[in-house]
């Protein structure tokens, strides 16, 4: 039996897809949310389906990784009480603040440099310093940015964050990081908070050096530390849309236009990420179930990042160009160097 979707009247019909596609696919996906993958397997597995031109539902499967991906978001909230999630983003703002300024300062530099276009260098600049994906669509948002300007963007930092996912693992123990030191640095240098989660999660099941970190044998504290982090930095999405805005305002001033009023995307899971770490601090027997909760976040990020891989495609890396990945891939490894270094100087 053979899928397509629905046409109307005087458009073209789609193409069937056999049914054998969809059931590979399928399996793929259930073998990639289960205890037996990980992480990197589940985005290299979704990578290669996509290349290959096997993958399916590419719009059902974008939505459903976004809405993965908040979830299991939504669930680690759950983990750490309010107090401890304030007191280690406090911490953490002087490197958040001076991570983010100085990211986006160098890679507008870079993009004028390399003649890369405003639109995809604030995209680019923006989803380096943040976020990725969701910068880039808040952002894009803001600015008023084409389809083709953000797929561009996208298309840089799923490359380089795909990257991250499966160096940052290996480099942390190979310099013996903490878990609180990868932690830290793979909230700062990977893009996507799935790929953060991932990377993170792929230390701590790694172990780290040292008696009493906390990782391995069950331990979390990459994971929990990279989830704050990262967590902490999406909500520099607001003053960075409207940084964006006002940026490309300017230039349309220039030339003689009229300053669009921005519109900047809330990140909504962040707000249900404190309610859940609200109900654990008043809930406090929660604890008890925190196995499970990692289990099923895990689960649920590796089924986001095989849909994520996914939904990859060669029209999307061709449509990338060397400019915008040039720009990328010297912002990212500039902002990944420097924020190692300062990490392992400043944090035991």
């Amino acid at each position: 039996m053979d899928v397509a979707a629905p046409a109307t009247e005087g458009t073209p019909r789609p193409e069937r897809v056999p049914a054998w596609r969809i059931a590979l696919f399928m399996l793929a996906g259930a073998a990639c949310a289960s205890p037996w993958a990980s992480p990197p397997v589940a985005l290299v597995v979704g990578m290669a389906l996509a290349l290959l031109g096997l993958a399916t539902f590419e719009g059902p499967s974008k939505r459903l990784s976004r809405l993965l991906i908040q979830v299991c978001v939504t669930l680690l909230g759950f983990r750490i009480d309010l107090h401890e999630l304030f007191r280690r983003a406090g911490e953490g703002f002087p490197l958040a603040a001076g991570t983010i300024a100085g990211t986006m300062a160098l890679g507008l530099l870079l993009g004028r440099a390399l003649r890369v276009g405003r639109e995809v260098n604030l995209l680019t600049s923006s989803g380096t310093a943040i976020c990725g994906g969701s910068a880039i669509a808040a952002v894009g948002a803001a600015i008023r940015a084409t389809s083709s300007q953000m797929a561009v963007a996208t298309g840089a930092i799923f490359l380089l964050n795909a990257l991250a996912l499966l160096v940052f693992p290996p480099i942390g123990h190979a310099l013996h990081m903490t878990p609180t030191q990868f932690g830290t640095w793979a909230g700062v240098a990977i893009h996507d908070i799935s790929s953060v989660v991932g990377a993170a999660e792929a230390f701590d099941a790694g172990g780290a050096i040292g008696a009493g970190n906390g990782a391995g044998a069950g331990g979390h504290a990459a994971l929990d530390t990279a989830n704050i982090v990262k967590l902490s930095r999406v909500l520099w999405i607001f003053p960075i849309a409207l940084f964006a805005s006002w940026w490309m305002g300017r230039a349309e001033v220039a030339a003689g236009g009229t300053a669009s009023r921005p519109r900047v995307a809330v990140p909504w899971f962040i707000l249900t990420f404190l309610a859940a770490s609200g109900v654990r601090t008043l809930v406090p027997a929660l604890a008890a179930q925190e196995a499970g909760v990692i289990r099923v976040a895990g689960l649920g990020f590796q089924l986001a990042l095989f849909l994520i891989g996914a939904g990859l495609s060669r029209a999307a890396i061709a449509s990338v160009g060397w400019r915008t990945l040039v720009q990328a891939a010297v912002l990212w490894v500039c902002v990944a160097g420097a924020s190692l270094a300062v990490i392992r100087a400043i944090i035991e």
